[in-house]
């Protein structure tokens, strides 16, 4: 299952999770004048969600895509045997798929890949967003 699957279908379960427990509270306040509208008290749960911020934080399906990638690209830096590591990404400019080795890898930059070139003695940057692919011998370690 992709990365982004995962995190949607778990903000999906995290909204239903507090929409049940906030029908529990509202049965028990069904006495209490204009709170007993199932139509008030869904506006009035989405008003506090929205003003507490947790709907766009928690419930952005790509929210926390960024962080998966920063945490599977440290763990490859990281790694004894990162040399068996491939990281694959879009190439804006050739427009083609470009496959590096884990070793190259130098560090990261706010959502930057920052690698290094042996042969030109050079560092060149990939933003997060165009990678596409890790892969650890061949078989996929991480997929966006």
């Amino acid at each position: 299952m992709r990365e982004q699957d995962r995190h949607f279908l778990l903000s999906i379960l995290m909204a239903i999770g507090i929409i049940l427990v906030w029908k529990g509270l509202w049965e028990g306040l069904y006495e209490v004048p204009y709170l007993g509208n199932p139509w008030v008290a869904l506006f009035i749960g989405f008003a506090l969600l929205t003003f507490s911020g947790l709907i766009f934080k928690e419930f952005d399906p790509l929210g926390n895509v960024e962080k998966s990638i920063t945490k599977n690209l440290n763990f490859v830096k990281n790694h004894p045997k990162k040399h068996l590591f491939e990281i694959h990404y879009k190439d804006k400019s050739s427009k083609k798929n470009v496959i590096i080795k884990g070793h190259q890898i130098k560090g990261f930059e706010k959502n930057t890949l920052v690698l290094k070139d042996a042969k030109k003695k050079e560092e060149f940057f990939i933003p997060f967003h165009r990678i596409d692919v890790i892969k650890h011998q061949g078989k996929v370690h991480w997929r966006l």
